[in-house]
């Protein structure tokens, strides 16, 4: 499969809990840390929950 790149490029601070759970789910702890994941659809609807937070790449 295609390979994606997920960087956090917004802050997590006050969001809801649900999304820094998902944002640790990711891999992702820090600002503009960046994680490299399978195109599958359990990690896209993953990114489309936290879509604001993060920029997504062709890896």
């Amino acid at each position: 499969m295609a390979q994606i790149k997920i960087t956090q490029v917004k802050s997590r601070i006050k969001c809801p809990a649900v999304q820094k759970r998902t944002l640790d789910a990711l891999g992702l702890k820090k600002m503009h840390q960046s994680v490299v994941k399978e195109n599958t659809p359990d990690v896209m609807g993953m990114v489309n929950k936290v879509r604001h937070l993060v920029e997504v790449t062709n890896a």
